[in-house]
């Protein structure tokens, strides 16, 4: 694979001044928009049950032109990236807009911060480089134990490239490499089977995930995970204090807190943190921030999809909600600032307020110190699906990798736990914070409203009290 030319949509599809011409006209009147270009590639490549079983290699490009006037959005896109077709797009767009009457907001101040590389991680390797690597990380995991009776291995990267373009004539453009690399496997023992899986990646290059010592430690934890689970007992049911393992835990955080913290859902009054700024929503001690200006982490972006530079934005601080996360509509709407979250999967999808990376910050314990306040619970290492409530808060979680913990002694590993809770109230319980915040290993996606966007995950190991443990035996 050869690397393709940058992408110069208005070197190569459009005229900058005529495209101007016509986003002004589809925004006059109206208090924003902009003409959102875009081009991507990825590749992929899934090894599995020891043959080559995928390998896709996706190429896409696009625009986007939207007007905003008060709550309403116009919102037209295209695949053809022309002047024709830019015009359709503004006859619709127009129709939001109406007789118009707004005054169109500033554009976003400018950042010449580069938080990643703009490589194609693509061409870090050869299609053979991968798949002899991929066929590595198989071999090695069934050398490694008799009992593993299945590998799969996945090797993704992407380069997404957007240019923006604004009524006031600011252009900014992003280019976002996006590397991955996961590992599961299957071991049987005595007629059970169970199952392990670990992974990572970021925005930077495939160079470092596909290295012998990254791919090994990545398998060899898979297999630990599902060593660990080959002897689980079945978790116990009941209400119980359950401890949060740090790094990808976080994943908690961010469905049962995170996503109520979106200033749309709090301007429609629909989250169960509305009109709480200024409150306490959790206990002493807990700081939440969403920091999107992380180096080279997977929910990191030099600027949003509004073109507006990513921030650190601290949304509960010692236990007190102090801000909500926002795109430009929903920030004019609420008279605040917007914070650098304006997200969409793609050019034919609007921008929303959503999270980058959500991390609770580290307290003064030690995890040991942690885990002994724990006289009776669920040591939660790891976790998988999850689903909440953004009007309640109310979550459901099942854990991948769990432990049994009596008067702060880590026990024997649990199966089928899952965790049950109240976002608002869970973080009202939090009863201990350890020093030991991680970030997760680049392995998050979020969904809302349909749209899929990369996102990290971090927390410290942190004691809740009184959380529904959903298992199969007695507590």
């Amino acid at each position: 694979m050869t690397d393709a030319a940058p992408f110069r949509p208005f070197d190569t599809h459009l005229d900058e001044s005529r495209a101007l011409t016509t986003l002004r006209a589809a925004t006059e009147g109206g208090d924003d928009g902009e003409l959102f270009l875009e081009r991507r590639r990825s590749e992929a490549l899934v090894f599995d049950d020891g043959r080559l079983k995928t390998a896709s290699y996706d190429a896409s490009e696009g625009f986007g032109l939207r007007a905003v006037n008060g709550d309403t959005a116009g919102y037209a896109h295209a695949t053809e990236i022309s002047e024709a077709a830019l015009k359709r797009a503004a006859e619709t767009t127009r129709l939001a807009v109406g007789a118009g009457g707004g005054t169109l907001a500033e554009s976003p101040a400018r950042t010449n911060r580069r938080l990643y590389a703009d490589a194609d991680p693509m061409a870090d390797a050869s299609f053979p480089v991968k798949v002899e690597t991929l066929r590595e990380i198989d071999a090695y995991a069934r050398e490694k134990d008799p009992r593993v009776v299945q590998v799969s291995a996945t090797i993704a990267a992407s380069l997404q490239e957007v240019t923006i373009l604004r009524p006031d004539g600011t252009l900014v453009s992003d280019t976002r490499p996006m590397a991955r690399l996961n590992v599961s496997v299957i071991v049987e023992q005595n007629g059970r089977r169970e199952s392990g899986g670990h992974g990572g990646g970021g925005r930077a290059g495939l160079a470092h995930l596909i290295a012998p010592e990254n791919w090994k430690a990545a398998t060899d934890e898979a297999l630990r995970i599902a060593l660990v689970n080959l002897s689980a007992e079945p978790a116990p049911a009941g209400m119980m204090d359950v401890v949060l393992g740090a790094g990808w835990p976080g994943i908690l955080l961010h469905e049962a807190v995170g996503h109520g913290l979106e200033g749309d859902f709090n301007r429609k009054g629909t989250s169960a943190f509305t009109g709480m700024i200024g409150q306490q929503v959790a206990a002493k001690g807990v700081t939440v921030v969403d920091d999107g200006t992380l180096p080279d982490r997977r929910g990191s972006l030099t600027v949003d999809d509004e073109g507006t530079p990513s921030n650190r934005t601290v949304l509960i601080e010692d236990g007190v909600l102090v801000g909500y996360m926002q795109d430009r509509q929903n920030a004019r709407l609420m008279g605040v600032s917007p914070t650098g979250n304006g997200r969409r999967e793609s050019y034919a999808h609007t921008p929303m307020p959503r999270m980058t990376n959500t991390i609770m910050e580290g307290g003064n314990a030690s995890r040991e110190e942690v885990i002994g306040e724990m006289k009776d619970g669920i040591y939660a290492v790891g976790f998988g699906g999850g689903q909440v409530d953004i009007t309640n808060g109310k979550f459901v979680f099942s854990c991948t990798e769990a432990y049994r913990v009596k008067n702060g002694v880590i026990g024997a590993p649990v199966k089928g736990a899952t965790i049950i809770g109240d976002g608002p109230e869970a973080m009202q319980r939090i009863r201990a914070i350890a020093n030991d915040m991680e970030l997760d290993p680049g392995i998050g996606n979020c969904g809302k409203a349909g749209q899929w966007v990369p996102v990290g995950v971090g927390q410290p190991t942190l004691l809740i009290g009184g959380l529904t443990v959903g298992g199969s035996a007695a507590a």
